[in-house]
């Protein structure tokens, strides 16, 4: 069976704790209950990808090598192979930059939608943060919010309700819901 489908997740807030500008992988702490929820929707035949704004590289602030070990510590501490991730996208830029991958810019979806021959109405960005699933539903895809990262206040849900963009409490109860809901 071909894989058209897919998850594009956020990092800090939405599978580990976000830390302001993290570049310790001791401070990787991972979000309880989701790692063996995403090996599932792996197994259900989803692609999955790894969408990260880290404007920490842009700032000086860290480097590559410092990116990359907090995603070692962090596949390490949920026990997830190296391969888990299909493809992962760490967008250096800082936000006054609008011509490379930092989200919201759909440009990381719409190159994986052509790239592996994915139905956008088939995929999902899930995150903490509006400019998460601003990305996917500018790439014609599906968008969701969860609740382990930055407050979502009044105003994001309203936006959010009227985009029809759900709102979950984590990544695990939205795989329960919207991936995993048939087993």
């Amino acid at each position: 069976m071909k894989k058209q489908r897919a998850l594009f997740l956020d990092r800090d807030g939405t599978l580990i704790r976000d830390v302001n500008y993290l570049k310790d992988p001791d401070e990787v702490e991972i979000i309880e209950g989701i790692g063996d929820a995403l090996l599932k929707a792996a197994n259900k035949g989803y692609y999955l990808f790894m969408h990260t704004n880290q404007s920490g590289i842009a700032r000086g602030y860290y480097d590559w090598p410092d990116v990359y070990a907090c995603n070692i510590r962090m596949h390490h501490n949920f026990g997830w192979p190296d391969n888990l991730f299909t493809e992962v996208c760490i967008a250096p830029e800082t936000s006054d930059k609008s011509d490379g991958y930092r989200k919201p810019s759909p440009r990381f979806e719409q190159e994986m939608t052509l790239k592996f021959d994915l139905i956008p109405s088939l995929c999902w960005v899930v995150g903490d943060k509006w400019i998460d699933p601003k990305s996917g539903l500018d790439a014609g895809m599906r968008g969701c919010l969860v609740e382990t990262g930055k407050p979502i206040d009044d105003s994001l849900r309203l936006l959010a309700k009227d985009k029809k963009v759900p709102i979950y409490k984590d990544l695990a109860e939205f795989l329960r819901t919207e991936i995993l809901e048939d087993e």
